[in-house]
């Protein structure tokens, strides 16, 4: 009888209307809150990018050694990204590009804004991710310069945009900003 009577008082409601089930399913829970937290707080954590990665987040490149109408190739997140300190007579000519000839329509200005003496493009191809090699003083279809993904044929002009293969996208302008008086570049 003595076990009835304790399972009962188990049950039974106190002056404030709790029994000790409450508190017990109350307990419970908290510490399995608690435990759920300590175990998803480590595994979200472990999805952040590591120090290594966010070292290179972001890299200053001194632009004084870079000539115009010479290049420059620098490595940003495991990627190549070319820099080129381009002449008035290839920006001019850049920006006469008619958007109809190309698959990909964009003006040089358009990607070139902040300083249009600059072209600042990741160096990957957007067909299947080759980098292409700078295309020095040949030619194709009428135009100077640019790339050329040897891989698969794709062409891109000397504002890293798609004119002639299976490329079906520019190559990718990342997001950068002129530091010092337009002597440092920063990429990222």
């Amino acid at each position: 009888m003595a076990d009835d009577s304790s399972a009962h008082d188990s049950a039974t409601p106190k002056a404030d209307g709790t029994t000790r089930r409450d508190f017990l399913t109350l307990t419970a829970s908290a510490v399995g809150a608690v435990g759920v937290g300590a175990v998803a707080i480590p595994f979200i954590n472990s999805m952040n990018p590591a120090a290594d990665v966010l070292a290179q987040a972001s890299i200053d490149v001194e632009l004084g050694d870079i000539q115009p109408g010479s290049s420059k190739v620098v490595m940003w997140r495991g990627k190549p990204v070319f820099i080129r300190h381009r002449t008035q007579t290839e920006i001019d000519k850049l920006q006469k590009t008619p958007l109809r000839e190309l698959p990909d329509p964009q003006t040089d200005l358009e990607r070139f804004a902040k300083n249009p003496a600059w072209l600042v493009v990741v160096g990957v191809c957007t067909h299947l991710g080759c980098v292409p090699n700078e295309r020095r003083g040949m030619q194709t279809d009428g135009v100077d310069g640019g790339w050329l993904c040897a891989c698969h044929g794709s062409v891109y002009d000397g504002s890293g945009r798609i004119i002639k293969g299976p490329a079906p996208k520019n190559l990718e302008v990342p997001s950068y900003q002129f530091m010092n008086g337009n002597k440092t570049l920063r990429i990222g």
